[in-house]
């Protein structure tokens, strides 16, 4: 039951559309939870954390909860990246700064956060009826994927079903969006269920043949 809102850049919809999902959800019903696996941003919210005391993170993972009419938690976002230079970020782990964490190599702290990450998406698909995920930038960087956390690694951890977003706005979007689906494996391509085309406007028959093409 968890639904993955994947982007093909940073900046293309991914956490607007993961709010609309949660109210939509949580409209009809529903348990709804959002969850991000490790979100970058020095804006933070302070939550309610593990033995009474409180964390912070994300700002879209706050306002998602509240999308979802749900209390904002630290298992919402478990692992906070706060920027402090371009090659050094502060590392919160559920809500609380890590030192240890804060001064590892970015290579190989990824692989120590998954289990956290795994627990607590595993916590919150147990209380909930619904977990929607929002993705962290591209999950094709094929550069960055053997220590990407955030993206397909979460999506086959939950066997989500998978939109991705990008914004037409930008020009390109159907490469983006083709490019996107066949750099990743075939596993995590069968995950893919739609595909989404933000901040369009104006007459949809203009966008043929891009989405008949996409669609085979």
């Amino acid at each position: 039951r968890c639904v993955m809102v994947l982007g093909t850049t940073s900046g293309a919809g991914k956490s607007w559309l993961t709010t609309a999902l949660c109210r939509w959800y949580a409209q009809q019903g529903l348990r709804v939870a959002p969850f991000k696996a490790q979100n970058m941003s020095n804006n933070a919210r302070v939550v309610p954390g593990p033995q009474g005391r409180f964390g912070e993170i994300g700002s879209a993972q706050y306002f998602q909860a509240l999308a979802a009419r749900v209390r904002p938690e630290v298992r919402m976002n478990p692992v906070l990246l706060k920027p402090e230079a371009d090659t050094r970020s502060q590392v919160l782990v559920l809500g609380e700064v890590d030192h240890e964490m804060s001064q590892a190599p970015w290579r190989g702290r990824s692989r120590k956060l998954w289990p956290i990450v795994e627990r607590t998406l595993q916590d919150l698909r147990a209380d909930h009826d619904v977990v929607v995920i929002e993705g962290a930038g591209s999950p094709a960087e094929i550069n960055l994927r053997e220590n990407d956390i955030v993206n397909m690694e979460v999506a086959l951890a939950a066997q989500a079903a998978c939109l991705l977003v990008t914004d037409i706005d930008r020009g390109g979007a159907f490469a983006h969006l083709f490019g996107t689906h066949q750099l990743l494996a075939g596993p995590e391509r069968a995950l893919i269920r739609g595909f989404v085309l933000n901040r369009f406007r104006g007459d949809a028959s203009l966008l043929s043949p891009g989405p008949e093409q996409l669609q085979a």
